[in-house]
């Protein structure tokens, strides 16, 4: 891991948050649907927002 500063942590947390609350979001409007298109479209949603919440905790490790 590279030297980060207090604010680039601070900020990494926040997208990381950021992207936990989108999949959340999309996970509920995905079982909300009733229309299968989109509810595909809302999981896949959930799906991208949930591999860029794991490629910012790279950044961690």
């Amino acid at each position: 891991m590279q030297n980060l500063t207090i604010l680039e942590l601070q900020n990494l947390k926040t997208l990381i948050n950021i992207q936990n609350i989108n999949y959340q979001k999309f996970i509920n409007y995905s079982d909300y649907s009733v229309d299968p298109q989109i509810k595909q479209t809302f999981n896949k949603a959930a799906q991208d927002a949930l591999n860029i919440k794991e490629k910012l905790l790279d950044f961690l490790n």
